[in-house]
């Protein structure tokens, strides 16, 4: 299991991932706009987007050193210090395990359920209020193919 920090940015994700890359040493190894991401039932909201916003990041993620660090915007706005810590589990029992439990007493935002990158994902707001996502990733496409 791994613990990721995701972060939301308003419009940034981009510009933001390419300088973290540049200072930790590392590489953005998958970016995806929401123009680019296939619709469904789970994610009918991206449909409703704002124009403007279709060809912010849906999805991030940058490597360096071992490190792994996600990010996105949010057309629904982020504040400064919005993150999210994301759990990739590599089981789609474990993904469905831990999202239950953590969703006890809590509120969950996006159902667990199988997405284009993931066996499984969903996101939810614990008990204390602290935001996570749960991830049983699909293998990532060969290099060039973010």
């Amino acid at each position: 299991m791994k613990l990721i920090p995701f972060l939301g940015f308003n419009g940034q994700t981009h510009e933001a991932m390419a300088f973290y890359a540049k200072v930790l040493g590392g590489s953005v190894v998958a970016e995806t706009s929401y123009r680019d991401m296939p619709m469904t039932d789970e994610m009918k909201g991206c449909g409703d987007m704002p124009v403007e916003t279709l060809d912010w990041v849906a999805h991030s993620q940058l490597e360096a050193k071992g490190a792994v660090l996600m990010a996105a915007d949010s057309p629904q706005g982020a504040g400064p210090s919005a993150t999210t810590i994301n759990i990739d589990v590599d089981s789609i029992d474990e993904a469905e395990r831990i999202f239950a439990a953590l969703a006890e007493g809590g509120q969950v935002q996006m159902a667990l359920g199988e997405t284009c990158w993931a066996h499984r994902w969903g996101m939810l707001l614990d008990r204390y209020g602290k935001p996570w996502m749960v991830n049983c990733m699909k293998p990532m496409p060969a290099e060039g193919g973010a």
